[in-house]
């Protein structure tokens, strides 16, 4: 039996999850005092963003987010991923901390969640079943279990009430952020939350991602590279999802594999990437690196998690195809045809800063246009990239909301960057693209 300090209770009510916003604010504010008396009689006159920004108030702000889970949590991931070259350094770090497990909820909380969906005998369908999860995080929890005619399940259950929490968590975090201070004025974040909202109920939808898995099993049925679990429908509904378990290591484990090893499995994640956006249309979005395992025996690549999946209109998808192909070529007329198919530039803004777009997007076409292999333990692509985004972002004239498709297959297309860097790979990011290349 684990210890009930490493159990976190998941305050279901809106009225409970407001109170918990609500005083976390009151211990913003109350930190700001303390650290502004502090600093005054140190002989310091300290600006309000400077007592808002200290590193305790910013890890109240995580650690209260990662008690609510659900949106909450996941607000804070997305701002970690999609503003991190904006925000404060402090802020960035804690809300980054999102990104790792939560704390479960407690098996008095998870026997009631049990029970809801699958009735009061629920126990009577297995032989084994594990109360620890295997894994925990913003919108539920994943425990290992065996039924009574022998399946090995890894079950995915969603912590209550989340579903019904999204909007009012979505709006709660925001206010909080924006009367806190801790994300500047100058930045706009209300489409991206809006879309955050969308993609969470979508989340939240056990069902739809089960046959958003199926989808992806029948797409890539040929390829043996890759490893998808099966569904069990019999046990899956709205807020559990029923899936085989399957043995492998975690992807950020590799960075101790062999240099081929690293090579090849970055190689299979953008061969996945482009097979999504040009062929199935169909893009797994969440850049999490929790969604990948790897089989070092079977050399299979395991896709875990479909719960961001988002469907790719096909002038989106060829926008895509002509922008990248245009970066390749150093063809900037082709590329600004690209952004506005995609559905950029739909705001008034300076054609100086469109081309400054097309300069950022050369930037993020680096490894595809390196006829080579492209060395991502070397590269300081990504420091040029958060420093060309964030020099756009802060000139009024340049800056606009970027469409929502771009915004989250930038995401995954980032956290593809950022775990090939962390594994020090070498990729042929080029040789992978060129079949879809228009010349």
């Amino acid at each position: 039996m684990k210890d009930s300090h490493q159990y976190s209770k998941v305050p279901k009510g809106r009225l409970s999850r407001l109170t918990k916003l609500g005083s976390l604010a009151s211990k913003v504010a109350t930190g700001m005092v303390a650290e502004g008396v502090k600093q005054l009689a140190a002989g310091h006159r300290p600006k309000a963003s400077e007592l808002l920004l200290t590193p305790k108030n910013a890890q109240r702000v995580a650690d209260q987010l990662a008690q609510l889970r659900g949106a909450a949590m996941k607000v804070g991931q997305l701002l970690s991923m999609d503003a991190g070259d904006l925000l404060p350094k402090e802020l960035t770090e804690l809300l980054s901390r999102l990104q790792a497990d939560a704390k479960p909820m407690p098996i008095s909380q998870l026997n009631h969640v049990l029970i809801h969906n699958w009735g009061e005998d629920w126990q009577d369908k297995f032989a084994q079943f594990s109360f620890y999860p295997v894994a925990a995080a913003s919108i539920g929890q994943v425990h290992r279990a065996k039924t009574k005619d022998g399946r090995d399940l890894a079950l995915k259950i969603q912590y209550p009430g989340i579903g019904e929490s999204i909007d009012s968590d979505v709006h709660n975090v925001s206010t909080l952020l924006n009367l806190s201070g801790l994300i500047p004025k100058s930045i706009d974040v209300s489409e991206l939350l809006e879309e955050a909202k969308k993609q969470l109920h979508t989340e939240a939808d056990y069902q739809q991602e089960a046959n958003y898995l199926k989808s992806f099993s029948r797409l890539m049925a040929d390829d043996p590279r890759f490893l998808i679990p099966d569904i069990y429908d019999d046990l899956t509904c709205e807020t559990i999802l029923a899936m085989s378990f399957v043995e492998g290591i975690e992807i950020e484990q590799l960075a101790k594999q062999p240099q081929e090893v690293r090579d090849e499995v970055m190689s299979l994640a953008f061969t996945l990437l482009f097979k999504e956006v040009f062929e199935f249309r169909l893009v797994q979005t969440d850049p999490n690196f929790a969604n990948y395992r790897y089989n070092p025996e079977t050399k299979q690549f395991i896709l875990l998690d479909f719960g961001a999946t988002r469907a790719y209109p096909e002038h989106v998808a060829e926008g895509y195809r002509q922008l990248m192909s245009g970066a390749i070529t150093q063809d900037r007329d082709a590329m600004l045809a690209a952004l506005k198919q995609i559905g950029f530039f739909h705001q008034p803004i300076e054609d100086v800063a469109k081309q400054a777009v097309v300069n950022l997007c050369l930037e993020a076409c680096e490894p595809l246009a390196f006829n080579g292999e492209y060395d991502f333990g070397v590269t300081d692509m990504g420091k040029r990239i958060r420093d060309a985004g964030s020099a756009l972002s802060m000139n009024s004239g340049y800056w606009h909301t970027p469409p929502a498709d771009a915004i989250f297959l930038h995401r995954k297309l980032g956290g593809l960057y950022l775990l090939a860097a962390k594994l020090k790979a070498r990729v042929n990011v080029y040789a992978l693209f060129k079949p879809y290349m228009i010349e």
